[in-house]
Order: structure tokens, then C-alpha cells, then sequence
């Protein structure tokens, strides 16, 4: 089987001065164990110190740039590229541009590849009020290297919590869906950090993201009949 590497402490986008040595480290586990795939998250966590949750990192295109150039800095100490998340956020500090541009500027500056999260998408779109189909259409498909998939907590009509300990519901599916037919068929990992049902209930979300995948195989098997 193939491994990945998920992160949490990169902070790619403090104003902490990159940790060189822990991507050094991250670099030289991955070489000894034959892992070419390494994620992190579009966020910071970081400031003065580990604050150990992910915070929005203002949309502008000044950010953009610096976390581009601190990507770049990644992917030539790992020889690889770097994979970025969309991260779920409550709140948007000096935001001049939407999340999806965002993130396509960092793309498109950096070389990196997308971390497709489809909950965090649907959590963004209630508590931002953007359209999540427009989002998962809008990114090339080349930029995707594989998704996730959770379920996430209602605080209020307005408020997702993203959680990763409930089942996954309706519309993230439609959403999951969605990316399989914009974009074909990827990995995707399912994430569930608490709460866990019987293992027969995870299994029955394992079995439907399989099924959509299939669903979609099938579609283009008739496509190209």
C-alpha cells in the first residue's frame, strides 16, 4: 500500500520563521520509508509558539505571495510537492479576495498540489455564505492530489463546526459526488477523530464512498462505449 504523510505543525502560513529543520526531518522519514505524498494545512498554528489549532490566514494577495515563497522553500527542502488543505474557519480577518482565489493563487504561484477537503468546503460555504458546488468546479482538476471526506457539527442554521466526530450527511456527499464527476475518480480518506460507531457503521461510509466511486467509473465506461 501506499502511504502519506498528514501534517499539523507546519504553520505555513505564520510569521514565525519556517521550521527548517522539522521539514529536513519530515524529508528524511519520507525518503527512508518510500513516501512521496506529504500534506499540510493552508493555515497557521503558530506565533511565538504552538497554539495547536489551525487559523485563517487573511486573504490578500500579499499573504498569497509570502505563503507561496514559504512553499516553495518546503518543496525544494523535500524534493517533492508540497499538498495544501483547505481548512474549515469561522471567521475571515482582512479578507480582499474570496477563499477559492485564495487558494488558486497560492497554486498557481507556488507549484503545489490541493488537499481537497469536501466537508470543509460545504462547513465554509454555510458559515461564509459561498456556493461549495461553484468552489469544487472551479479548481483544475490537475491541481488535485486526493480528497477528504468527514461530518461535522450544526451549532446554529449559519454555524458548521467541522468536527470529524458525527456521520458524514447528505449534502457533503452530493458534494463528494460532485468532485468525483468534475474531476475523476481520487483517493479519499474518510476522518472520524471521536465518537466512533461500530466498526459495521464506518464500514457503510467506506462502502458509499466506494460506491460513488464506482458510480462514476461506470459513467465513463458508457462515455467512452
Amino acid at each position: 500500500f501506499t502511504f502519506a504523510c498528514h501534517g499539523l505543525s507546519l504553520s505555513i502560513g505564520s510569521t514565525d520563521k519556517l521550521d527548517v529543520q522539522f521539514v529536513k526531518d519530515v524529508k528524511g522519514f519520507m525518503d527512508e520509508h518510500n513516501i512521496e505524498v506529504y500534506s499540510e494545512h493552508l493555515s497557521y498554528c503558530s506565533h511565538e509558539g504552538h497554539m495547536y489549532d489551525l487559523m485563517p490566514i487573511p486573504f490578500t494577495l500579499q499573504a498569497a505571495k509570502y505563503v507561496a515563497q514559504r512553499i516553495e522553500q518546503v518543496q525544494d527542502i523535500i524534493q517533492r510537492p508540497l499538498i495544501m488543505e483547505n481548512v474549515s474557519t469561522y471567521a475571515s480577518p482582512g479578507q480582499e479576495m474570496s477563499e477559492l482565489d485564495f487558494l488558486l493563487e497560492v497554486v498557481e504561484r507556488s507549484g503545489c498540489k490541493i488537499l481537497l477537503d469536501v466537508n470543509n468546503v460545504y462547513v465554509n460555504s454555510i458559515n461564509h455564505g459561498f456556493d461549495a458546488q461553484h468552489y469544487i468546479k472551479s479548481i483544475p482538476s490537475h491541481y488535485i492530489e486526493y480528497l477528504h471526506i468527514a461530518g461535522h457539527l450544526a451549532e446554529d442554521k449559519d454555524l458548521l463546526v467541522d468536527t470529524h466526530g458525527s456521520d458524514i450527511n447528505s449534502p457533503v456527499w452530493q458534494l463528494l459526488e460532485l468532485a468525483y464527476s468534475c474531476h475523476g475518480i481520487l483517493p479519499t480518506l474518510l476522518e472520524r477523530d471521536f465518537n466512533f460507531p461500530p466498526m459495521n457503521e464506518l464500514m457503510s461510509e467506506i462502502n458509499q464512498i466506494k460506491h460513488y466511486q464506482q458510480k462514476q467509473e461506470a459513467s465513463h465506461e458508457r462515455q467512452l462505449a
